[in-house]
């Protein structure tokens, strides 16, 4: 049997409660059809990012702070950036029902659909929520592969632990960020908790520093 390679190279400097806690997690979400990977840092994530997607294709992620913080947002919106970038194309509908349609369309027929969510177990089970589910239809079914990006501080101990992060840190957080935004203030509408995955479709990166909500 083929050695995998090692999900944390010897060279990230991390302590060995750290490295412990995080192949422990990358066991768990492995076992369960996720593929993980480490990164050290914003920059780095995003340098993974980028390798990961195929040049040309149609890449599209839903609402998200972490793409946010990491730069790929703005690495996508850039005319040279080599991708098609589907969030553009459903932004520039006007008509709000159509928009919705297109964006729809757009989530299912990407090549990679990227985001974050709010809590990886150390048992494997990841948490996810939206307040309308759109970024959980590109996680559910559709594009042939979906890219998370999540920093350490998504990290739980257990599933309840996960549960109880998305309601009592990550919602009120970004109740916060809508509201700062003129928006009415947000909700979980609809809450996924992924326990298995075909192999190959789903892969995370965990990056070591905190990021998001």
């Amino acid at each position: 049997m083929r050695a995998q390679t090692p999900s944390i190279p010897d060279s990230e400097r991390l302590s060995p409660s750290e490295r412990s806690r995080i192949e422990r997690t990358f066991a768990a979400v492995r076992a369960r059809g996720v593929e993980p990977a480490y990164a050290r840092d914003r920059h780095a994530a995003l340098a993974q990012v980028l390798a990961r997607l195929p040049k040309g294709g149609l890449v599209s992620h839903g609402s998200s702070t972490t793409l946010l913080e990491i730069g790929l947002v703005d690495a996508l919106k850039a005319p040279d950036s080599g991708f098609r970038y589907g969030n553009l194309e459903w932004q520039a509908e006007p008509d709000a029902a159509k928009r919705a349609r297109l964006r729809a369309r757009v989530t299912v027929d990407s090549d990679v659909f990227l985001g974050s969510v709010q809590a990886i177990a150390e048992t494997g089970e990841v948490v996810s929520a939206d307040a309308g589910g759109s970024r959980q239809l590109g996680y559910l079914f559709g594009p042939p592969k979906v890219l998370w990006v999540a920093g350490i501080n998504k990290l739980v101990p257990t599933l309840a632990d996960g549960l109880r992060r998305l309601r009592d840190i990550a919602l009120p957080q970004e109740d916060a960020r809508v509201r700062k935004i003129g928006g009415p203030g947000s909700y979980v509408g609809k809450l996924v908790v992924y326990e298995r995955e075909r192999p190959g479709r789903i892969h995370l990166i965990l990056v070591g520093e905190r990021l998001g909500f």
